[in-house]
């Protein structure tokens, strides 16, 4: 059981480490959102990471993504992947990464099984190797180890153990891995936002080492990068058959500052840029949303409104409701309960959205 520390009321359904109830943070978010900060200061000090975007007026700026960090001499960057050095930043590169992966047996459970080439055969035989689940072929499975948010639910949240160490990969060596029944590679994490030179880097060398050949790229990600980055992204995707997955964390910007520390309005921002681009590939679908069900903070009326913000643009897009699994510095909320997800699926439902599902069923109550 949780207490708000401004209310005072008492429920399961309120984190102890965030302090805060939905409706404090909805209707007093001046109070609220300090408290809020708190659990993501000492959730990111545990991990030796910036407790908020370095914004020194004298320091190196860096524009991958939303934060927008200008890092002082010695510092490093929000995501932990960036130092100043001397008046250069230094880490990372489209060369070098903090990453992991691994092969998946397609069909798999990505957010996007249900609607991609992969898992349905979808826009066979351009983008898919069998009219139906490509049984035999494998998804290169890409994993960043670093983040542009602070979920204090993240699912994944054991990559901030791995973000600080210098040990680096090549992306050549990543490359040498899309082996003759890799025929896709999704990359997720953590996030690929802060490590896009070299994703993109490793697509590119992808496809160009193997023409021919069907290789999808797709991606699962907070939605937060520069512009310029997302077009590239966009365009690789669409050239080969992938999808991009926008993780819609929450629509009310107080409560997504309250979950993730970071403000969603680039993210909003780059969903409605990719959308430009559907009708230039409208199967396989080339946009997917998805949200997670988060107890107690992420209700029917967080979805409605998502939902709403979706079906404007094109009611077709696909919408995946996923359940939540306690974890991170939120491993105290209850996991989602079945009459909530599916309250949530008829929301979305009537706000116009025609391919709504629920997803991680296993994990429903």
């Amino acid at each position: 059981m949780g207490q708000c520390k401004l209310c005072k009321s008492i429920s399961r359904y309120i984190s102890n480490e965030l302090e805060v109830c939905i409706t404090c943070i909805r209707e007093r978010p001046v109070d609220a959102i300090p408290i809020a900060m708190e659990a993501h200061r000492r959730s990111r000090s545990a991990f030796k990471l910036p407790e908020s975007p370095p914004k020194d007026q004298q320091g190196i700026p860096c524009n991958i993504c939303v934060n927008e960090c200008r890092i002082p001499e010695n510092g490093i960057g929000y995501c932990g992947l960036r130092k100043n050095v001397e008046g250069k930043l230094t880490g990372v590169s489209s060369e070098e990464g903090k990453l992991s992966w691994y092969y998946d047996p397609l069909p798999t459970n990505c957010v996007g099984d249900w609607v991609c080439p992969g898992g349905t055969g979808a826009s066979y035989p351009e983008y898919a190797y069998s009219p139906g689940p490509e049984y035999g072929y494998k998804n290169l499975a890409v994993f960043f180890h670093a983040c542009s948010f602070n979920c204090l639910y993240c699912q994944n949240w054991h990559f901030r153990k791995d973000t600080l160490k210098p040990r680096t990969t090549s992306v050549y060596k990543l490359v040498a891995d899309v082996d003759k029944k890799t025929s896709c590679i999704c990359y997720f994490g953590g996030d690929p936002t802060p490590q896009l030179p070299f994703a993109l880097r490793a697509s590119r060398l992808a496809l160009d080492e193997r023409k021919g050949r069907i290789i999808r790229i797709c991606w699962e990600t907070n939605g937060s990068m520069n512009e310029s980055l997302l077009d590239k992204m966009t365009d690789l995707s669409l050239l080969s058959g992938g999808c991009i997955k926008f993780d819609l964390k929450a629509w009310d910007e107080n409560l997504h500052i309250a979950l993730t520390g970071i403000t969603n309005k680039r993210t909003l921002q780059n969903f409605l840029k990719v959308c430009e681009k559907i009708k230039e590939r409208p199967i396989p679908p080339l946009l997917i949303a998805s949200t997670l069900l988060v107890a107690g903070y992420i209700d029917e009326d967080e979805i409605r409104n998502i939902a709403r913000f979706i079906a404007s643009i094109n009611p077709d897009i696909p919408y995946s409701l996923l359940a939540f699994y306690p974890h991170f510095y939120m491993s105290d909320i209850p996991l989602t309960k079945t009459i909530t997800a599916e309250t949530c699926m008829r929301a979305a439902q009537e706000e116009g959205l025609r391919n709504v599902r629920i997803g991680n069923i296993h994990l429903l109550t």
